[in-house]
């Protein structure tokens, strides 16, 4: 499926945009998320999902629930992933080395990918089983990159020895925990996390953010990567 994940991709739980410009409004975010609409929506596969750059889905009441009324009353369903990671932050790493290096051996990003993911993967399996008491439809949020180009297919035959069944989109997003609409401020991250942190019952398991570069440089600082 094709969802709208806006025009500019924003901040929208930013009080200033890094430059140091002002703050991104509930008008503001709006309308950029309209602005991108009318590219995509001729695709067969388009559907109206919207999914919240950055996992960020507001920093005050009038802007989560500003937003959240305004995608329902344009058709709008909430596109969320259930795991998060930072594959984007291991593609980074990994274009930098073959920018230096265009014959590298990538076998090591490989690897660091694989494990992140499924690492990342059996914590919000593990906090879904409890937050739902049942198994969930899982989406596992991914970005076009080089890294995914070179190793999403390892990452599938991965899942599949590990004993997961791919699923398309559209099988996923009928399981109704994707209608649910937790009451956090700040809103956002992934949608098992903001289930967790609503109950009030996970904050000893629950970081802020819950996927960033900064929780993986370490790691991958430590192996050369």
């Amino acid at each position: 499926l094709i969802g709208n994940h806006s025009y500019s991709h924003l901040n929208f739980n930013a009080s200033d945009d890094t430059d140091g410009s002002r703050k991104v409004t509930l008008s503001d975010f709006e309308a950029d998320a309209l602005k991108n609409e009318p590219l995509i929506r001729d695709y067969r596969n388009f559907e109206r999902l919207f999914r919240y750059p950055f996992f960020k889905e507001g920093d005050t009441v009038e802007k989560r629930d500003g937003m959240r009324a305004f995608l329902k009353d344009h058709g709008y369903r909430m596109g969320r992933a259930t795991i998060d990671a930072s594959d984007w932050a291991i593609d980074a790493r990994l274009k930098k080395r073959i920018d230096v290096q265009p014959h590298a051996d990538l076998s090591a990003y490989r690897d660091f990918f694989l494990q992140h993911i499924w690492e990342r993967s059996q914590f919000y399996d593990s906090l879904a089983q409890r937050v739902l008491a049942r198994p969930a439809r899982h989406t596992v949020l991914l970005h076009h990159s080089a890294l995914n180009a070179l190793f999403l297919g390892d990452l599938i035959t991965m899942f599949r020895k590990k004993g997961w069944t791919p699923v398309d989109a559209e099988f996923a997003y009928r399981d109704a925990v994707y209608d649910r609409q937790p009451k956090i401020l700040p809103a956002g991250e992934s949608l098992i996390w903001a289930l967790a942190k609503e109950s009030g019952k996970f904050e000893s398991e629950l970081r802020y953010p819950g996927e960033d570069d900064i929780y993986e440089n370490p790691c991958m600082d430590a192996l050369h990567l």
